[in-house]
């Protein structure tokens, strides 16, 4: 088993990604979908933990070698910013998803060195935006950000996209098509379920995949 398949299967045995084609999930902007994830879920899990955890560090030092500053995404990045960077031993801050309106009123949390190149943790990437945000947050402060590293991805092409505009990396340990696959390889779902999810997320405004049902 690789990385992205043991990944995938330690995110699916804790339930941290949920596939539920049949009774989808409502996002925030109001797409149906079939997977759910809550990769906060990780923290809650030792032995899920760990595995997280230590894949994030060796994908730090596979992809972003030179990267000598961690900086988590606000909220779910931050627990997993804090772990890699102790386990790094490296500096730890991170980047509020909104100004605070009292105190000093500043976005980035924690001291970045000058110079620093940094890599961003996340916990999931859907379209980037929110990624994209934290990035330019940072660049605007004249961070040296090196790229992103998340934990799962849904492999939209829209992320894809945002992501290459704004001249941004990302790295992620395991994916929504190694997920789904190792799903129905362990008879999660069924081959119409699967089917679904793929036109899914070919195109996640079409929800035409919804009436297509299991016979």
């Amino acid at each position: 088993m690789n990385r992205e398949e043991l990944i995938a299967k330690t995110l699916l045995d804790i339930k941290a990604v949920f596939l539920s084609p049949k009774q989808p999930f409502t996002w925030a902007s109001g797409i149906k979908s079939p997977i759910y994830c809550d990769n906060r879920l990780v923290n809650s899990f030792p032995k899920a933990r760990t595995i997280v955890e230590n894949a994030l560090v060796d994908l730090i030092k596979e992809k972003y070698p030179d990267a000598n500053c961690i900086v988590g995404t606000s909220t779910a990045g931050i627990s997993h910013a804090a772990i890699i960077a102790h386990i790094m031993n490296l500096p730890m801050a991170y980047v509020r998803n909104k100004v605070k309106d009292h105190g000093r009123a500043k976005y980035v949390e924690g001291q970045i060195p000058s110079g620093a190149k940094v890599v961003v943790i996340e916990d999931l990437m859907s379209t980037g935006k929110s990624s994209i945000e934290v990035v330019e947050i940072l660049r605007r402060e004249n961070v040296n950000v090196l790229g992103i590293a998340s934990i799962f991805t849904y492999n939209l092409e829209l992320c894809s996209s945002n992501l290459k505009q704004n001249n941004i990396t990302n790295f992620s340990l395991s994916n929504f098509n190694v997920l789904s696959n190792l799903a129905l390889k362990n008879n999660i779902i069924d081959n119409q379920d699967y089917e679904n999810l793929l036109k899914f997320q070919q195109n996640p405004k079409d929800e035409s995949w919804i009436k297509t049902k299991s016979v």
